[in-house]
């Protein structure tokens, strides 16, 4: 036996040792005829990322942190929501800030800590300087966790009730549905959580296609920071329905879009699900008094879309609208008015013939005169195994289940409020092709906020969200999030020691 053959068997039981050398057991499985399945574990680490809330002086927001109890996790865990810029990548700098800190008796607190699973945590900020916060979950409270952010402005651009998901970071996001009209405010809001800079692309496309700008190249991130890019200073001219593009070249963030109207106030526009042949926007609310489709084809070929309404009662064709032509790549945007007429709906997209992907987001507005307020709705995922939409209240929580298939049923979790109250659930049946708003269960006792944790049970697919509202000064003010899976678990082949691989042929 040479030098070099007692080397790579030393090797390789060093890395036995260490790793616990595995590999796929597809050779024992095949002698047995059957395959073992990948075990669905709970992640053992989440992040979550929040924008800045507001420009104004007068946003008054809300932080909510929600983790539903998930089996197998064990007892340690922390999670916990910091100021963007209160970490640090260099562990020097961090010292010296300790040092800084004690010399002036100052230490920067997390905006919330969640105690227990099972059981939600508030904050709170004011004004226009609140930062965006970068959050981390481990162990326990890792699966599923959630954090909503709320903010509700009195006055100004912009006024009315702003809410987001924090979302995790990820390298590519689609926004349909974003503006540079001349009434729209709309940032880009990026966010860092990691210890090394980040570098985005933003693009833009109008409906003649994409808008040439070289200042939306190269964004830098710097490490556990957030930056905002008003999308108007990218382009020379106005621009009524946009899709925005954010690529990231280097690292990873958060991104989301704040759309704010003079007159329509405004809300937060979350990225659109990963482009497909079919979409579900859930949850148009029942009193809205306009609604506007707007779809993007990032591929090379067009897309021809049936349009169709889920309903309470079975899938019907808005009149006038019941196909959509998308041109490859430029955005295309259609007014479907009081297309749910005083009922629950969720709108449907689907090929006519050939599947092309698309993405699409829905602008929504209730009120009338001087008394509106807008929401948007993105196309999104299934629920899959579990969702969970954090701070509800006792009252203006209204959430919404569409089946655009098969039928369904899904168990619906109240959880205990945040400052008292047991959980409390209900199971409900979803006809398909139909949307319900569903009458929700509240925790016994309520104290506080809550949150809600979606489960289905058998049967096809469901998609959700769930719309927050809070009447100020005759404005409908409301926010709409989606709910797709909470990725709380990952699957996990089975794999076994194989020393096989050291046996010469």
């Amino acid at each position: 036996m040479n030098r070099t053959t007692v080397s790579l068997i030393a090797g390789v039981a060093a890395l036995a040792a260490v790793t616990g050398f595995a590999s796929m057991s597809e050779p024992q499985a095949a002698e047995e005829g059957t395959a073992k399945a990948a075990a669905q574990l709970p992640v053992e680490r989440t992040s979550l990322l929040c924008p800045a809330p507001s420009t104004s002086d007068l946003a008054e927001t809300a932080y909510t942190s929600f983790t539903p109890v998930t089996k197998g996790t064990g007892t340690s865990g922390k999670a916990e929501l910091v100021a963007a810029g209160a970490q640090s990548a260099d562990e020097d700098e961090k010292q010296d800030s300790e040092q800084d800190d004690k010399k002036d008796g100052k230490k920067e607190k997390p905006v919330l800590t969640p105690k227990e699973p099972g059981k939600p945590v508030t904050g709170k900020a004011s004004g226009a300087e609140s930062p965006a916060l970068v959050g981390t979950a481990e162990g326990r409270f890792a699966p599923g966790w959630a954090v909503q952010q709320t903010t509700e402005v009195e006055a100004g651009t912009g006024r009315g009730l702003l809410g987001t998901s924090c979302s995790a970071p990820d390298t590519d996001f689609w926004f349909p549905g974003a503006s540079t009209a001349k009434e729209r405010t709309d940032y880009a809001h990026l966010t860092n959580p990691d210890d090394s800079a980040a570098v985005a692309d933003i693009e833009l496309y109008g409906k003649d296609g994409v808008l040439k700008s070289t200042v939306g190249e190269g964004i830098k991130i710097p490490p556990h920071s957030s930056e905002s890019v008003l999308l108007s200073t990218l382009i020379d001219e106005p621009e009524t329905n946009l899709t925005v593009h954010v690529t990231v070249r280097s690292g990873r963030v958060a991104a989301a879009v704040q759309a704010l109207d003079d007159t329509l106030g405004g809300d937060w526009l979350n990225a659109s699900a990963a482009p497909a042949g079919s979409l579900v926007l859930p949850g148009i609310p029942k009193d809205a008094t306009s609604v506007r489709l707007v779809a993007f084809a990032p591929g090379e070929a067009d897309a021809d879309l049936k349009v169709r309404l889920a309903s309470p009662t079975g899938t019907i064709t808005p009149a006038g609208h019941e196909t959509l032509h998308v041109k490859a790549g430029m955005t295309a945007a259609v007014d479907l008015g009081d297309v749910t007429r005083g009922e629950a709906g969720s709108l449907v997209l689907s090929p006519t013939g050939k599947s092309t992907p698309v993405v699409a987001a829905l602008r929504v507005v209730r009120g009338k005169g001087d008394n509106q307020e807008t929401a948007f709705i993105p196309a999104t995922a299934p629920v899959g195994a579990r969702a969970t939409a954090a701070d509800n209240r006792a009252k203006g929580s209204t959430l919404s289940l569409v089946a655009p298939g098969r039928g369904t049923k899904v168990k619906v979790t109240a959880s205990a409020g945040s400052d008292g109250g047991t959980a409390a659930s209900k199971t409900y049946t979803v006809k398909a092709g139909t949307t319900q708003n569903v009458d929700l269960p509240v925790p016994a006792g309520l104290k506080g906020t809550y949150a809600l944790t979606v489960e289905p049970l058998s049967g096809g697919p469901v998609h959700a969200s769930r719309m927050l509202e809070a009447a100020e000064g005759g404005v409908p003010m409301f926010t709409v999030q989606t709910l797709p899976d909470d990725r709380g678990t990952v699957r996990v082949p089975e794999a076994e020691q194989d020393l096989s691989v050291l046996q010469r042929k």
